[in-house]
């Protein structure tokens, strides 16, 4: 059963299933308590009703320490498991999973905006955000697809196919800063099937005028305005 006090002594793990080290994890606690008591009302339920006792009464949860909650959290962002399944790694139901994930998504968002780390959303928004930062102004462009159910309906199936991958996927566009890692801009959501450059044209992404993009071969003909564009050239001997 995931428990924070035992898997925080394996970093390697700790990284593997919730994406940030120990030290990350400690620095976002105090915004996630934050954001979660921000939540609570001291005279009310979740449901809405007056309470009938006082605020922490009653049966402990198995996840009452606000490490638990981000952790629970964190993991099912990360390896995105069914919530049968996340109920199983936490000995709760699969319905008390369910409340957890709607209850605490909110809270992390709320965190992790506080924090001043959410990417930009709107491709015509992203030069002025991140001129107010005062960062080097150097990024990687990708396309980054996961796999998503594949739907019943046959029109919808041709669009979230994926011929590259194979396999029906949703998909983003990522702009990740070289130094510090952080996603600086994170496209809407798209259909697997539309290409990497259509995407990037479809967004209108407004870039600071010193910046120096890195974009591999997917981007073929995507020449945004820009100081520099670095793109590899795909090798005769790899086509043959």
């Amino acid at each position: 059963m995931l428990n924070y006090t035992i898997l925080k002594r394996d970093r390697r793990k700790f990284l593997a299933l919730t994406g940030l080290t120990v030290k990350e994890f400690q620095s976002l606690l105090p915004a996630f308590t934050e954001a979660y008591s921000g939540t609570s009302q001291s005279g009310r339920t979740l449901a809405g009703r007056r309470r009938k006792r006082q605020l922490g009464g009653g049966r402990r949860g198995q996840l009452a320490p606000m490490e638990q909650k981000l952790l629970f959290i964190l993991v099912y962002q990360k390896t995105y498991p069914l919530q049968v399944v996340m109920g199983e790694l936490c000995g709760m139901s699969q319905a008390a999973a369910n409340q957890w994930m709607h209850r605490l998504l909110p809270v992390l968002q709320a965190a992790l905006s506080a924090m001043g780390v959410m990417p930009e959303r709107d491709g015509r928004q992203f030069a002025r955000a991140e001129r107010s930062l005062g960062e080097p102004q150097e990024y990687i462009m990708d396309g980054t697809e996961r796999r998503r159910h594949r739907p019943k309906d046959p029109e919808k199936q041709a669009l979230h196919y994926s011929g590259k991958k194979k396999f029906h996927s949703d998909k983003n566009i990522v702009l990740v800063h070289t130094r510090s890692k952080r996603v600086g801009y994170l496209s809407p959501t798209h259909t697997g099937k539309k290409h990497d450059k259509k995407l990037a044209d479809d967004e209108h992404i407004a870039y600071p005028r010193k910046a120096i993009l890195h974009q591999d071969t997917g981007f073929q003909g995507y020449a945004p305005d820009v100081q520099q564009t670095h793109q590899p050239k795909k090798s005769r001997g790899a086509k043959s």
